[in-house]
C-alpha cells in the first residue's frame, strides 16, 4: 500500500502531481488494453460468421435426399374419404380406388355394474392371477397375464390391463357404469374369420364376465352390450384389383393411402411433380447461401477507422450509451478486413458452385437450371435465379437436376452440394482454428493464445505500474 503525504511543508499537491506522472506511464497499458479489446472483436466477428456458416451446413443435409427435387403431390377427388401421399420415385398419373370397408377395433361394452366404485378398494373374492390372449400378425395366439392385489381398485386393475404391452386397454365409464374393453389397433388377427380378437382364458371367464361384467355375446343395438368385432379395410385399386388390409393405411407402388370413410363409387387420386415445393427447397439454400456471402463479402468490404480505437472506461464514463454504441460501431468496422480464411473461402464456395458436373443429361451447371451469379461486384458472388427456368427444369427432368446437385460420386459426377459441403466444412474448421467456439479455452485458437498473452502483459504491466507509483 503506498502512503503519501500530499506536501504539507512545501504547500505542493504532490497526489496531482504523481497522477499527471503516471499518466505517460499509463499509455503502454492504455495500448494493450485497446488491442485486447480488438482481438476480442475479431473473435466475435469470426463467430458471427460461423453461426451463418453452420446454417447452411445444417440446410444441406436436406439438400442431398432425392425428395427435395422430386416431391410428389396427390390431390384425392373424395378428400373426406381417401387422401395419399407419394414418394420421389412415384409415376405420375391417375388412380381409381373404391374403399367399400374401413378396418375397425374391437370393443366389448359389459352389462352395467350396481353399487361399484371404481376408486374403492376391491374385495378379497377379486384377489388372483387372470389371463386373455390377443394374436400377433401371424395369427398365433399371444397370452397376457395381470394380478389382482391386495389393495387394488377397480381402476388399478383396468389400468394394469391397459399398460401391457398387449394390444388392448380396459376402462370404466362413470356415466353407463360399464366396463370397456377394447383393442388398441384395427383389423382381423384371428385366423378364425367369426372369432373374437380378445378372448378370455377358459379359468379366468368367470371373473371377466361375472366381476367386470363382459360378454362373448355379439353386440345387442338394444342393451347396447357386447362384443362389436373387428373388420379389415377393403377396397378396389383401378377396378381390378381387390385388396384387404388390417390397417386403414396402405402402401402401393409408392402411394401411401389413409382411408377416413368409404368411398361413393371410385374415388381419382392424381399424382404430379409438386414443382414448387422443390423450387421453394432450393430458393431457401440460394437465400442462405446469399446470406452468407454477404455477411462475408461486407466484412472484407467495410473500411478500417483508424480514428475510432476503442473506448478506456474513462473515456465512456463522459460519454452516453448511445454515442458510445455509435463510437464501437466505427471502431469495429473493418476489424476482419484482410481476413484470408474469410477471402479464400469466399472464392472456394463461388468455385464450387460453377464446377462442372457430369448427369448424363444436357444439364451439367447451374446456368442450364437458370442460376448465374450477379454481375455487380459488390455483390460478391451472390446467385441470381431466373425462376421459370428453373421450374421448367425441375418440371420436365427433375432428375437430372438431382444429380446435379445431390449425386453422390467421387469423380466428375458428384454433386454440387457434396462438394459445397466440403468447401463449408473446410470454412466452419479454419474459422475454429482462428476464433474458436464458445466452449473453447484461450488455448484452442490462435486468437485466444494471443489474448492470453496479452493477458499475462497486461498483468505485468499493472504490477510495474504499481511499483512505479
Amino acid at each position: 500500500m503506498v502512503m503519501r503525504v500530499g506536501g504539507l511543508a512545501t504547500g505542493m499537491d504532490l497526489e496531482a502531481m504523481v497522477n499527471k506522472l503516471m499518466e505517460a506511464e499509463r499509455m503502454p497499458l492504455i495500448r494493450m488494453e485497446q488491442d485486447k479489446q480488438k482481438l476480442e472483436w475479431k473473435r466475435d466477428a469470426f463467430r458471427d460468421i460461423n453461426r451463418s456458416v453452420l446454417e447452411l451446413d445444417e440446410m444441406l443435409f436436406d439438400m442431398k435426399m432425392s425428395y427435395t427435387y422430386n416431391p410428389k403431390m396427390v390431390t384425392s377427388s373424395q378428400e373426406n374419404a381417401i387422401t395419399a401421399t407419394a414418394n420421389s420415385n412415384t409415376h405420375n398419373g391417375i388412380y381409381e380406388i373404391n374403399v367399400t370397408q374401413l378396418a375397425t377395433s374391437e370393443i366389448n361394452v359389459g352389462d352395467e355394474l350396481d353399487g361399484i366404485d371404481p376408486n374403492q378398494v376391491l374385495d378379497e373374492q377379486w384377489i388372483g392371477t387372470y389371463t386373455f390372449h390377443t394374436f400377433n400378425k401371424d395369427g398365433e395366439s399371444v397370452h397376457h397375464t395381470f394380478e389382482v392385489k391386495e389393495g387394488d381398485t377397480l381402476n388399478d386393475v383396468l389400468n394394469r390391463i391397459t399398460r401391457e404391452d398387449n394390444n388392448a386397454r380396459a376402462f370404466y365409464d362413470a356415466q353407463s357404469k360399464r366396463v370397456v374393453l377394447e383393442t388398441t389397433r384395427t383389423g382381423k388377427y384371428n385366423p378364425d374369420e367369426n372369432g373374437p380378437e380378445i378372448v378370455f382364458d377358459a379359468e379366468s371367464n368367470a371373473f371377466f364376465t361375472e366381476k367386470l361384467g363382459l360378454t362373448t355375446q355379439a353386440y345387442d343395438s338394444d342393451t347396447k352390450t357386447g362384443v362389436r368385432e373387428a373388420q379389415n379395410a377393403k377396397f378396389t385399386y383401378n377396378n381390378g384389383l381387390e385388396i384387404e388390409t388390417q390397417s386403414n393405411s396402405y402402401e402401393l407402388s409408392g402411394i401411401t393411402f389413409q382411408f377416413h370413410n368409404v368411398t361413393d363409387g371410385n374415388a381419382r387420386l392424381s399424382v404430379e411433380t409438386d414443382v414448387d415445393t422443390s423450387f421453394e427447397s432450393i430458393m431457401g439454400l440460394i437465400d442462405k447461401y446469399n446470406e452468407l456471402i454477404e455477411k462475408m463479402n461486407q466484412s472484407q468490404m467495410e473500411r478500417v477507422n483508424r480514428d475510432y480505437p476503442p473506448l478506456t472506461d474513462e473515456q465512456k464514463e463522459e460519454m452516453t450509451e448511445d454515442q458510445i454504441e455509435k463510437w464501437e460501431e466505427q471502431a469495429k468496422s473493418g476489424i476482419l478486413r484482410g481476413e484470408s480464411v474469410i477471402s479464400n473461402n469466399m472464392y472456394s464456395m463461388r468455385r464450387t458452385w460453377y464446377s462442372r458436373v457430369e448427369t448424363g443429361t444436357e444439364i451439367t451447371s447451374i446456368n442450364d437450371i437458370g442460376i448465374t451469379t450477379s454481375k455487380n461486384y459488390l455483390d460478391g458472388g451472390k446467385l441470381i435465379v431466373d425462376e421459370n427456368k428453373l421450374k421448367e427444369a425441375l418440371r420436365d427432368n427433375p432428375d437430372a437436376v438431382y444429380k446435379l446437385f445431390s449425386n453422390n460420386s467421387d469423380d466428375d459426377s458428384r454433386g454440387i452440394i457434396q462438394r459445397l459441403e466440403d468447401t463449408v466444412k473446410d470454412t466452419k474448421n479454419r474459422i475454429e482454428e482462428r476464433a474458436g467456439k464458445s466452449t473453447h479455452t484461450l488455448d484452442n485458437y490462435t486468437l485466444g493464445k494471443r489474448l492470453k498473452e496479452l493477458n499475462e502483459r497486461i498483468s505485468k504491466f499493472e504490477k510495474r505500474m504499481m511499483q512505479v507509483e
